[in-house]
């Protein structure tokens, strides 16, 4: 007869799933398990927390489905490493009249350090004044530039992070994933329709005050701290912004 799960002294009255959810977690942020690792096998997970195999694989469906690990039949399971094309494919909803994926080509024009306004220090839980870095870049589509994006990181969680004005050859979140540790996790996004400011107008090469839609995202790492707040104004005139609701 299969033994009922026994829980461990780790664990707590939550759903035996989500508790090893959290410790498995606990280990990627940790560090112990670094990006491109092997997890150990689920039978030796299960013995050593106490639970069964069933448990142990419904909490690795869990952080599969958040994009943390990487399960793939005769290769085992690793913790997700971040590539400009799992990147794009996650958190790049942009797409062409067709519906088809588009690839940009990514442009920095300045990465300054600087003081977190009000709005940027609620985004990221910061006090008000934290030492923040603020990226400009601009993303072209098809050749021509279609998105202007601001965005701002906690200079705590990414010290001494600097990228030099040029073209940028990968994804944001690739460069924090290998840079400095931080995989980004999941993103939460609040859209509207903007004006053109004047620097957003020069930037995408079009009339101040042109119609665009806003994008304000906040993105948050595998420990649940927002990271960056990202404002994108995005030219709609030949490209639509995706969502999938499953």
């Amino acid at each position: 007869m299969p033994m009922p799960d026994a829980p461990s002294p780790r664990l707590d009255a939550r759903p035996l799933y989500r508790q090893v959810e959290d410790i498995l977690i606990g280990r990627i942020v940790g560090g112990e398990w670094p990006p491109g690792h092997l997890l150990p096998a689920e039978p030796d997970l299960a013995a050593e927390l106490g639970v069964s195999q069933g448990t142990v694989r419904k909490a690795l469906a869990g952080l599969e489905r958040r994009h943390l690990i990487d399960r793939r039949q005769g290769r085992g399971t690793t913790v997700a490493r971040h590539t400009s094309e799992t990147a794009r494919f996650t958190f790049f909803r942009v797409r062409d009249l067709s519906g088809r994926a588009v690839v940009s080509r990514i442009t920095v024009l300045s990465c300054t350090p600087g003081e977190a306004e009000e709005w940027e220090a609620k985004a990221l839980g910061l006090p008000a004044g934290a030492p923040v870095i603020r990226l400009r870049r601009i993303r072209q589509l098809d050749g021509s530039p279609r998105i202007f994006e601001r965005c701002c990181l906690s200079a705590a969680i990414f010290p001494g992070f600097a990228l030099l004005p040029g073209d940028l050859p990968t994804e944001l979140y690739v460069l924090f994933q290998r840079s400095h540790g931080v995989t980004v996790a999941r993103a939460e996004e609040e859209l509207s329709a903007a004006p053109a400011d004047a620097e957003t107008a020069e930037a995408l090469g079009k009339p101040v005050g042109t119609p665009l839609l806003m994008v304000q995202r906040i993105a948050y790492d595998v420990a649940d701290r927002p990271v960056e707040v990202r404002l994108s104004m995005i030219d709609t005139e030949r490209h639509r912004y995706a969502v999938r609701l499953d």
